[in-house]
């Protein structure tokens, strides 16, 4: 996983790793990593985290205006 580089300085998001089509997700605060797919989070917002997730800046923000998004969780 990659580090989040966090430029806004108040993100509860530690990690990220992207994929074709996922985005894994690491928060500071929790043990799962949770996952964000094509088929269930949808494209149009995994491809959304993903370059907010390389701009270092507004995946958290994104992932709380979303609450409604589906996920997986990985142990």
């Amino acid at each position: 996983m990659e580090r989040y580089m966090n430029r806004g300085g108040d993100s509860g998001v530690s990690a990220y790793e992207i994929g074709d089509s996922f985005i894994k997700v690491k928060f500071k605060t929790s043990t799962p990593i949770y996952v964000y797919t094509y088929i269930k989070t949808g494209q149009h917002h995994v491809e959304a985290m993903k370059q907010l997730a390389v701009a270092g800046h507004g995946l958290q923000a994104y992932i709380n205006r979303h609450k409604t998004m589906r996920f997986d969780k990985e142990r």
